[in-house]
């Protein structure tokens, strides 16, 4: 039986458990889990950071940890019983851990090594905690070591600020909220400044000396020196190197490196040097021989010299390599460093090139405990110190240090009988009071240890040597008297034995008789002579002599008129002896009473430094003189000890201050002293008002504190001695003090008086005397002192800093131990309260009344769980009531002033913002319901009250800005939307109340709503973003706050009533942002409130407009941030559907949330698309559909231009330059040539309408240009040039016609490669909404094949399966969860066949009309219907053909577009065979043609072709057809195919036809080594000939006019071309010929790949060519052998076959239609039209062409309808030709007429033309015949003026190329005249109109494309000139067609057609004129 648990309630998870068994809970190692109830060895419980899942697990598996349970039941939680460190470290190291691993995945190595190594030192520091076994204070510096690290590790990862105590985690509930504020302000500075180091060290570690001339041992000084004073500031660091350089004792790092301590802030200046002296010992001369000589002497190396700052931009060590200088003479050595810092170069030169001195050099910052903690391995190495010389700007108390440096500066000395100058050495020791010389007391610096004797240097030949050398005698205090120092000088033979003769010395005495050392500053001493072996080990025979010759006596002249002199310089930095004999006689005073008030007065003259030095004895002295002769020096004594306690204010002596206080609490004895200190303060007070100088009394109250800490100690010690006694006598004095102290702080003054500068100083020091009184006067007693004390000083002060000083000295009372107590509180609180309203009201001193607010406030928290309950709330009342308004008052007047520009004043006004806000945050806390109440009671009127909650609900709308805290305090931010959610609670009732029906104010509304909307909206209140941990924890302290004011807003909405509509629609964009925060609750709370603003909108206007409109434009912006989800989207159709159920306006209401829904769609898929790493594609793509969602329906024209510009920079990211050109166009389309002006957008600045316009303009032809579409560039050229010639422009019109020109040099001299097109379906729900189970047509990147293309469209959809067939999926696949790519090439059907089927024009100029404007695409499956004839697979052979068509023509504003319309025909094997053998008839000619016109570098292609040709025809291909089609059974079985089995055989004879023609043209071009291959292809040609049964070929076949499409571009257009033959000699007559009809003729299938690009290259005539043989490829461009083909069959049987061109009469020509598409290597597919119907067929005696050519070749066969005759003549060519403007004024590309129907051996019948274009009919010509010939073909001079007679024989369809049509009749339209309404340029008409004229126009089914080619009838008008115009620059030329046959006026339009079924786009206002 499960037991709910008692005890065992919390464990961590030793082993970890899967879960198998039955409710089992998987556990992994280290979870903690909360245990709920037991039963027999197992728990059931849940872990901890997943509290939603419970189940059971095995007692043993889990370790038990005590805990606390909060919440017992239901909802209890458990915190471990544990130090609040470890938990902190546990969460912390489990939230680093999930980060740690995404630094990983970021590749932020760097951070995650270094946190990784913390948390194995954290992990390390936890396991010593938690053993126990670590001393208090180790523990507390592990503790401390792991809260650095863990503050380390949060800010790193940006996570939140924890504010301490001890290192202890603070609850922000269990503390003042002011105190949680200056707990996160600590922290939070000392994060972020650390105050700059008052005390620097300088770090040396010399490495080596580098010298070419070295060879013996050095020594290097190192001395710190002030380039100012000219004087060294420190000791001397002392290295020695060895021969080589380097230091001599390497293993012990101290005697390299040093630590030049105590540098103040004032050394690091330009001016302070860091000098280098260098000594050699050895020879004399650098130079000499070695010789017998072993004397070393120490003589000068050279110098170095560099500022210290230099150092101060290094942070790291950074090795120098100093300079070594040598002097010119040995002279200038003592000051050789003086003139390197002066650059007097003329005495010092550079030792050696390669002479330098490498050292480490580093400043170090901060005090020296502090370094030692930072530097450990610099010190565990070993570093010695190097003093400063002098004690540091701070003394310590308790600092040791006696050292004597003695510098030697000169000597003057005779020559002693030497004929030079002698060479003096000098030696130094220190002698003890026994003469005895002191071991290791002589030092030459630190570094080096000290030695019993010194040797200075030894200058070259010089009577007056200056040495300059310091040395250091650290002698011990005790043997400081009686010792003396003494210098023994010799000279230094440099002769072979290099003696070293003695010949005189001095001395100085250490100490003299009195007790004072030897005084500081340079002394001249004596030289004593003596002989060489003179000894003076007895010293006591010289120490009684004269040691300087400032002691002589007057008398003794000998000694004074030498001339030989020695001098030093003495400085003594001691703690224990002094130099002082003032300060000698003052200690001494017993010896001397009569000197007493010589030595009182003499103090303040002493030294303050000596002064500290005995403190505690010249305390004693005075407190001695003061009990024994009180009357006779009480004044001087008291004035002594005013100037002793003023001098410890020093900063230099403050930390004296606790030597002091142990003085006064150990060692005052003076019981007495209090009466003569009392009264002498007093009479000091009592004089104050009246005496003229105040300087002395100033002085004198300065010192109070002491002077009361002297009187009350002196008291005690009274008191104790004497039982109590004269107690009241003490109280009257001192109250008579304090008497007189009030009187003197009545007076008023001005600021300048000395009376308000004394008041001001006794202020300052006031507050320092509370805790002394308290320790004999009760509370009470002092708070009653202070409250009339201060509420004595006068309100009305005119003294500005007597004001700042009594705010001081309110907030030392408020920080004081007096006022913590509530007793003395409620007696300061109303002073105190006064005085702080008054300067807040006035806005003085704000950073005072800060502090001072929150130590009040910080106060009144910690009282609020003691017992005085009502007291507290007593103390809030009254703040509350006295500084509530002023508060808010004050908050905003900060908030709203201009940020100082100083960054100190910055800070400081930042910081009294925060102090304010806490503040304001901790009295809002304690204020309970009674307090809320009697606050708005309070408020007399109603304006008031309005004024009051406007002002805090700005105040709560500024604490809630993000840059109100840093970004770190998220506890801060939270206790501060607690706080503001319940007062705001509060007030809501206030609102109700007060400000609704009559007595509504919108203001105060507004703003409330207003900060409910910021307030959920904030980022802190975000959960969803935080970790679950973090959230956890918030949601148990605070609840989901944002749910609990959203509730608050929907409540306060449904009391609003009418008044609602105020806020419609100014609260849509607010509410719907907080619908959008991913909360579910507070979305179902929210959402509802649309509905009612719908309905109150709906009541209002009829309509809610205004709500739908709000809603759309809000969605976009707050969308694009990031904010919304698919799940709101389902959650506010739902519920708004579900809440207009029942309404009467719901079919409105459905149709808003439907278009709000789609919205939402596309803006989250746009969304998703534009995340940083998504592919170009589905970015482009999405924003495609939601712009086009934009301007098709909601009509949003701004954000529909915002949504081009977004697009078009797409574009241009991804190279995308052609479609970035259409998108700009877009915006270029909704624009005039007008002059008004525009406002600035985007980044178009303010300017006119024209001026963008034209800088659009330029802006696309730039990108058309770049995209190598230079056709669509030239239109808008010339649409500029029209503006230019309408402006008189013609600078900038020359421009642009040159710029027009080179678009078309670019079009005949550069390549353009032919895209591929693919179709793309998406299926499954997981694609995104603009892709969902649709299909699409995608333009592919430049050489991309279909492998590619597939292999790129799954690295965009990684998760996508490709399908693997062609066939469209089932529903299945529609549904499912997952992504499905299908993918297959398409072929385009182009609608503009003009160009195309005119002879003549260049390839490069056709291939722009194949592949652009392109609407449908077709795709073949080949499959076998019926049985399978294993032996002739032909027979059951049929293709499937797909035809698509899209919504917008390709290439567009994106490479891909959506599928609109599929068609689906059967295709049968006749009609394949048909098509095959017309491909490959196609293929032979072009080849032929090539071959002919010498295009072919080599005849090799031509030759595999007729041997692919022939020799499939000879072992059975085209054999396979015949038994397939030509047996009498399926003649009878397919009556209806009688017509298309004549055409299979005309083709085959055809084809035979053109390789007879073909072997001729080989014959000729054929290379000797392929002459028998060429024989071989003849004999088989025989034999094909003959297995077909053809003898010869029929007359109709001879004269067959078979032209070659592809003749020379040098052809001129209006040439006749002439009868194809080998030759060209012969005319063929013309004759009559039948004409098969065409039905089938648009398929152009070929057999070989290969084949399929030399087709594509079909353009122009040859100079052979005749258009007798005219044979046209058609429309289709697949190849059946291409390797894209989905069946192997086709591909594989395929036979050649040829297709012969019917004859016609002489007289009568029919110009075709020139529909040749080159093929592509596609999947099987060719334009098959389905098969007439027998009630539409022609009948058997009407022979041609019965339906006309159609741009959808694939409607079905009920839709063609016979077109009717019209007398079209073919021989009218004596005309001349007609304008173009005529017939292309509103045309980019000419229509085209429909053939007649023909009949053998008749004229012309007339046939009506089915399109709205009617033909016309030209003049008749007659052509000479012409007979072919097997020479080679020569042209004849028939020249025909209009190229009509170059038409496609088999179409049926004449070109009219120049021939002008009018819409209306058959008349010729005169030049100018345009039809009314002109047509789109991207499709040709009769091409694209089908034979049933009941079926509309192909064009007019589509929407209109806003990117396509049109033109403009715009009149011109008067309007100012545009600016110049700037061509943008032009990338890589590239190329562009024959000029459009267009007027100027032509340019890219909008069609105006559109279907019907297809819904309009919304017309776009014209506000564009703003954009």
């Amino acid at each position: 039986m499960w037991i709910p648990t008692e005890h065992e309630k919390y464990g961590v998870v030793l082993v970890s458990f899967r879960g198998t068994v039955q409710h089992g809970l998987p556990l992994e190692i280290g979870d903690t889990v909360q245990i709920l109830e037991k039963c027999e060895g197992w728990f059931r419980g849940f872990i901890l950071k997943n509290p939603n899942i419970k189940g059971i697990f095995p007692s043993s598996y889990i370790h038990l940890k005590n805990a606390h349970v909060k919440n017992k039941g239901q909802f209890e939680t458990v915190i471990p019983v544990e130090d609040s460190v470890i938990t902190e470290m546990t969460s912390t190291l489990r939230d680093w851990g999930a980060m740690w691993k995404q630094l990983y995945v970021k590749n932020e190595g760097d951070l995650f090594h270094r946190l990784w190594h913390v948390m194995n030192e954290i992990l390390d520091l936890r396991r010593q905690v938690l053993v126990g076994h670590l001393t208090h204070d180790r523990m507390r510096d592990v503790k401390q070591h792991i809260t650095a690290r863990l503050d380390w590790g949060n800010e790193q990862l940006c996570l939140d600020l924890v504010p301490r105590r001890e290192f202890s985690m603070v609850d922000p509930d269990e503390i003042s909220v002011t105190e949680l504020y200056r707990l996160m302000e600590h922290r939070h500075r000392k994060k972020e400044t650390s105050a700059p180091a008052s005390t620097h060290h300088l770090f040396v570690h010399v490495k080596s000396l580098m010298s070419t001339n070295l060879g013996e041992e050095l020594e290097v000084f190192f001395h710190i020196y002030d380039g100012r004073e000219n004087r060294p500031l420190s000791e001397r660091f002392f290295v020695k190197l060895n021969k080589s350089g380097l230091p001599k004792s390497p293993e012990k790092t101290e005697r390299q490196c040093t630590l030049f301590v105590d540098l103040g802030s004032s050394d690091l200046r330009k001016d302070v040097y860091i000098v280098v002296h260098i000594i050699r010992i050895g020879r004399m001369g650098a130079g000499e021989k070695k010789n017998l000589c072993s004397v070393q002497y120490r003589r000068p190396f050279g110098c170095a010299v560099v500022s210290i700052a230099d150092l101060l931009t290094a942070d790291s060590k950074d090795d120098h390599l100093l300079k070594v200088y040598a002097c010119n003479t040995e002279s200038e050595w003592y000051q050789i460093h003086e003139n390197i810092i002066k650059k007097a170069n003329s005495r010092y030169n550079l030792s050696g090139s390669n002479t330098g001195l490498a050292v480490a050099l580093q400043l170090l910052h901060g005090d020296i405990e502090q370094l030692r903690r930072e530097y450990m391995v610099l010190f565990t190495r070993g570093v010695s110190i190097t003093r400063k010389l002098g004690f540091s700007d701070v003394i310590m108390p308790g600092e040791m240090r006696n050292d004597l440096y003695i510098t030697l500066e000169k000597g003057e000395f005779e020559k002693g009988g030497k004929s030079v100058a002698r060479n003096v050495e000098i030696t130094v020791y220190v002698l003890d009071i026994d003469g005895q010389i002191l071991k290791s007391h002589v030092a030459a610096g630190s570094g080096e240890p000290g030695g019993d004797e010194y040797h200075s240097l030894v200058l070259y030949h010089n009577n007056s040597p200056r040495w300059a050398e310091q040395i250091k005698l650290p002698i011990p205090v005790d043997m400081f008297r009686g010792s003396h120092v003494r210098f023994e000088f010799r000279h230094c033979s440099t002769k072979d034995k290099g003696e070293k003769k003695l010949f005189g010395y001095s001395f100085v005495p250490l100490m003299q008789e009195d007790g004072r050392t030897l005084p500081d500053g340079t002394h001249e001493l004596i030289i004593h002579k003596c002989e060489e072996n003179t000894s003076l080990a007895d010293c006591s025979r010289y120490l009684k002599q004269p040691f300087s010759k400032a002691n002589l006596p007057s008398n003794n002249q000998t000694l004074k008129g030498t001339k030989e002199s020695f001098w030093i310089t003495s400085f003594l930095c001691s703690t224990k002896l002094t130099q002082n004999g003032d300060m000698l006689d003052l200690l001494k005073w017993r010896a001397h009473p009569e000197r007493i008030n010589d030595s009182l007065s003499k103090l303040k003259e002493i030294d303050g430094s000596e002064i500290v030095k005995f403190l505690q004895d010249t305390l004693d002295t005075l407190f001695g003189i003061l009990d024994e002769s009180s009357q006779r020096y009480g004044l001087k004594v008291f004035d002594s000890l005013v100037h002793i306690i003023n001098l410890l204010q020093d900063s230099k002596f403050q930390h004296f201050k606790p030597v002091m206080d142990t003085y006064i609490e150990s060692h005052f004895a003076g019981a007495l002293s209090y009466r003569d200190l009392i009264k002498v303060l007093k009479w000091y007070v009592d004089r104050i008002v009246d005496a003229e100088h105040q300087d002395h009394i100033q002085q004198v109250l300065k010192a109070s504190e002491y002077i009361f800490k002297y009187i009350i100690q002196s008291r005690r010690l009274f008191s104790l001695a004497t039982g109590g006694q004269n107690e009241e006598e003490f109280r009257v004095c001192i109250h008579e003090l304090f008497m007189s102290i009030r009187f003197f702080l009545s007076q008023e003054n001005k600021s300048t008086s000395p009376v308000a500068q004394t008041q001001a100083v006794f202020l300052r020091t006031f507050p320092a005397v509370y805790g002394e009184l308290l320790k004999i006067f009760t509370v009470r007693e002092v708070a009653g002192f202070v409250r009339e004390t201060l509420g004595t000083l006068p309100t009305a002060v005119h003294a500005d800093c007597l004001e700042a000083v009594k705010l001081q000295c309110i907030a030392k009372t408020v920080e004081s131990q007096l006022y913590i107590n509530p007793e003395s509180r409620c007696i300061l609180l109303p002073v105190v309260l006064r005085i702080l309203q008054a300067h807040m009201q006035e806005q003085r001193d704000l950073v005072m009344c800060a502090r001072i607010l929150t130590s009040m406030l910080s106060l009144i928290k910690k009282e609020e769980n003691g017992t005085a309950e009502p007291v507290v709330s007593e103390e809030v009342e009254l703040i509350v009531e006295s500084l509530l308004g002023v508060l808010l008052r004050t908050i905003l007047e900060i908030s709203n002033r201009p940020q100082p520009a100083g960054p100190a004043m910055r800070l400081q006004f930042q910081d009294v913002t925060g102090e304010f806000v806490a503040c304001l945050l901790a009295l809002l806390r304690q204020m309970s319901d009674r307090h809320y109440e009697q606050l708005l009671q309070a408020f007399n009127s109603k304006d008031n009250l309005r004024d009051f909650l406007l002002q805090i609900f700005t105040v709560f709308r500024i604490l809630i800005r993000p840059e109100m805290f840093p970004k770190d305090w998220t506890v801060m931010r939270l206790v501060t939307n607690n706080v503001i959610i319940t007062t705001v609670l509060y007030l809501s009732d206030a609102l109700r109340k007060n400000f609704l029906n009559d007595k509504f104010d919108y203001k105060v509304w507004d703003s409330y709503f207003y900060l409910s909307v910021i307030f959920i909206n904030q980022p802190c209140l975000q959960l969803e973003s935080f970790s679950p941990s973090k959230r956890k924890k918030i949601l148990e302290k605070y609840g989901d706050m944002r749910v609990m004011m959203g509730c608050e807003i929907f409540s306060m909405w449904q009391n609003l009533g009418e008044h609602k509509l105020n806020f419609i629609p100014a609260m849509i964009g607010p509410f719907l942002e907080v619908t959008l925060v991913p909360q579910p609750d507070l979305r179902n709370v929210m959402i509802p409130i649309f509905h009612d603003m719908m309905d109150w909108e709906q009541r209002r206007s009829g309509n809610f407009k205004q709500v739908e409109a709000k809603l759309i434009d809000k969605l976009d912006s707050l969308m694009s941030e990031g904010k919304g989800d698919e799940t709101y989207r389902e959650l506010f159709n739902s519920i708004l559907l579900k809440k207009i159920e029942r309404e009467t306006w719901r079919e409105s209401g459905i149709s808003l949330i439907a278009t709000v829904t789609r919205l939402m769609e596309r803006l989250l898929d746009y969304r998703d698309c534009m995340k940083l790493g998504e592919v170009d594609g589905k970015k482009i793509g999405c924003t495609v559909s939601l712009l086009n969602f934009y301007k098709t329906e909601l009509n949003k024209e701004e954000m529909y231009i915002r949504y081009i510009h977004k697009l078009y920079d797409l574009h241009l990211k991804a190279q995308n330059y052609t479609e970035a050109s259409y998108t700009l166009l877009l915006y270029d389309e909704l624009l005039e040539w007008s002059d008004r002006p525009l406002r600035e957008f985007l980044n178009y600045p303010m300017q006119s309408e024209w001026q963008r316009k034209e800088y659009l303009h330029l802006t696309i032809v730039q990108n058309f240009d770049r995209g190598k579409c230079w056709e669509n560039g030239i239109i808008l050229c010339r649409e500029l040039a029209d503006q230019y010639e309408s402006y008189y422009d013609y600078r900038n019109l020359s421009k642009m016609r040159m710029m027009e020109a080179s678009l078309y040099d670019k079009i005949m001299d550069q390549q353009r490669l032919e895209p591929e097109f693919f179709r793309v379906g998406f299926y499954g729900k997981k694609f995104p909404f603009f892709l969902r189970n649709k299909e699409f047509v995608c333009r592919g990147h430049d050489y991309e094949r279909l492998e590619a293309f597939q292999q790129r469209m799954l690295n965009e959809f990684p998760h996508a399966i490709a399908m693997q067939h062609v066939n469209q999926p089932d529903q299945t696949i529609y549904q499912a969860d997952a992504q499905y790519l299908q993918i297959y090439a398409v072929t385009p059907i182009p609608e503009s066949q003009d160009v195309l089927q005119r002879d003549g024009v260049p390839d490069n100029i056709k291939s722009f009309y194949k592949f652009n404007h392109i609407w449908r695409f077709r795709y073949d499956r080949p499959f076998h219907k019926g049985t399978k004839d294993k032996e002739n697979e032909f027979k059951s052979l049929w293709v499937e053909r797909t035809t698509l068509t899209l919504v917008q023509s390709l290439p567009g504003i994106s490479r891909w577009f959506e599928v609109e319309k599929r068609e689906l025909v059967e295709v049968s094997p006749l009609e394949n065979a048909i098509e095959v053998i017309e491909n490959k008839n196609l293929q032979l000619r072009t080849l032929i043609t090539q071959c002919q016109s010498r295009q072919m570098q080599n005849i090799n292609p031509l030759t595999m072709c007729l041997n692919g040709v022939i020799d499939a025809a000879v072992n059975g291909g085209l054999a396979r057809y015949q038994e397939a089609f030509f047996v009498k059974d399926y003649i009878m079985n397919h009556p209806e195919d009688g017509e298309k089995i004549g055409r299979l055989r005309e083709l085959m004879f055809e084809q035979a036809h053109i390789l007879e023609y073909g072997l001729a043209v080989h014959e000729k071009f054929v290379p000797q080594d392929m002459r028998p291959l060429h024989k071989k292809l003849v004999d088989q040609f025989h034999l094909m000939k003959s297995s077909l049964g053809i003898q010869e070929f029929p007359a109709y076949v001879r004269a067959s006019p078979v032209h070659f499409t592809n003749g020379s571009p040098r052809t001129c257009r209006n040439s006749v071309p002439n009868i194809i033959s080998p030759d060209g000699g012969r005319g063929v007559a013309r004759r009559s010929l039948p004409s098969y009809p065409a039905v089938n003729r648009y398929s152009s299938s070929s057999l070989s790949s290969q084949a399929s690009n030399e087709v594509s290259n079909i353009t122009g005539q040859s100079e052979s060519s005749d258009e007798v043989f005219n044979m046209q490829p058609s429309p289709s461009t697949s190849s059946l052998s291409s390797n894209h083909s989905a069946s192997p069959n086709v591909t594989s049987s395929a036979p050649s076959s040829a297709r012969g061109s019917p004859q016609m009469a002489e007289k009568h020509k029919h110009s075709r239609e020139n529909a040749c598409l080159s093929p592509r290597e596609r999947p099987v597919s060719a334009i098959f039209p389905n098969p007439l119907d027998p009630a539409q067929r022609a009948p058997s005696h009407q022979i041609g062409d019965t339906t006309l050519p159609r741009s959808d070749p694939n409607l079905s066969a009920p839709d063609k309808v016979r077109p009717t005759p019209s007398s079209w003549s073919l021989d009218s060519v004596k005309e001349g030709p007609p304008s173009f403007s005529d017939s292309f004024g509103k045309l980019l590309c000419p229509p085209v007429p429909p053939r007649p129907p023909y009949s053998a051996g008749s004229s012309a019948k007339n046939m009506r033309s089915q399109s709205p274009v009617t033909s016309r009919s030209p003049q008749k010509t007659t052509v000479p015949p012409f007979t072919p010939s097997p020479t080679e073909c020569q042209s004849t001079s028939l020249v025909s003026n209009s190229p009509v007679l170059s038409g496609s024989y088999s179409s049926g369809i004449s070109s009219l190329s120049r021939c002008s049509v009018s819409e209306a009749s058959g008349t010729e339209l005169p030049a100018g005249d345009h039809p009314s309404h002109p047509l789109p340029p991207s499709t040709t008409l009769p091409n694209s109109v089908s034979s049933s004229s009941d079926e509309p126009i192909r064009r007019e089914n589509k929407t209109p494309p806003p990117y396509s080619v049109y033109e403009r009838n715009n009149p011109r008008r008067p309007v100012p000139l545009p600016h110049s115009l700037s061509i943008p620059p032009q990338t890589d030329p590239p190329a562009l067609p024959p000029k459009p046959h267009q007027l100027r006026t032509g340019s890219m339009k909008l069609d105006g057609t559109s279907d019907p079924r297809v819904p309009r786009p919304r017309p776009l206002p014209r506000k564009v004129s703003q954009l």
